[in-house]
């Protein structure tokens, strides 16, 4: 049996975390010392070391809690659907690196436009390889980020601010 610093410092983890965790009833130590110290047994060593891995792997917390409380088939479709989100998160920092790619090749030419408008904008992105959803994703990343600056880039690219507005509220709400 171990205290809780001791297991969390083994762990890379603080004590506050591991405190957390038995409020939230994702791993309760197995007794208590004389002094009522939180005493870890090996079990509990084998379950911390799972909630890391799928910490690890992305999972957050509550799915972490549903793995180990559920069966094999309910851990199975967990997994498969964090597989899937980090596919589109991968899909999507791809084609933003493709772009910004393009964009620092098309920098390095001697003779840039004078300004960027919204179809010469748009033609970057398809180039890039983005499709409308891309392209919505990316606009609400930059609201969800930037609101200010996302509305000041629209406006520069010659954008009206009635138009600019509608990009904004379907960005907010994530509809292309």
């Amino acid at each position: 049996m171990v205290r809780i610093t001791e297991l969390a410092r083994s762990f890379g983890l603080s004590r506050s975390t591991l405190l957390y965790y038995d409020r939230i009833g994702l791993l309760r130590p197995s007794g208590r010392s004389e002094a009522g110290y939180r005493l870890y047994a090996a079990k509990d060593r084998e379950r911390l070391a799972a909630i890391v891995s799928f910490r690890q792997a992305g999972l957050a917390i509550e799915d972490v809690g549903r793995v180990l409380a559920a069966n094999e088939d309910a851990n199975l479709a967990v997994l498969q659907r964090r597989m899937r989100e980090l596919g589109e998160e991968i899909s999507a920092l791809k084609s933003q690196q493709q772009l910004l790619g393009k964009m620092l090749k098309m920098s390095t030419l001697p003779e840039l436009p004078v300004a960027v408008d919204k179809k010469a904008w748009i033609e970057m992105l398809r180039a890039a390889g983005m499709d409308e959803v891309a392209m919505c994703r990316w606009h609400s990343e930059f609201e969800r980020r930037a609101p200010e600056a996302h509305l000041s880039f629209l406006l520069a690219l010659g954008i009206s601010p009635e138009e600019a507005r509608t990009i904004r509220e379907r960005s907010r709400e994530g509809a292309p």
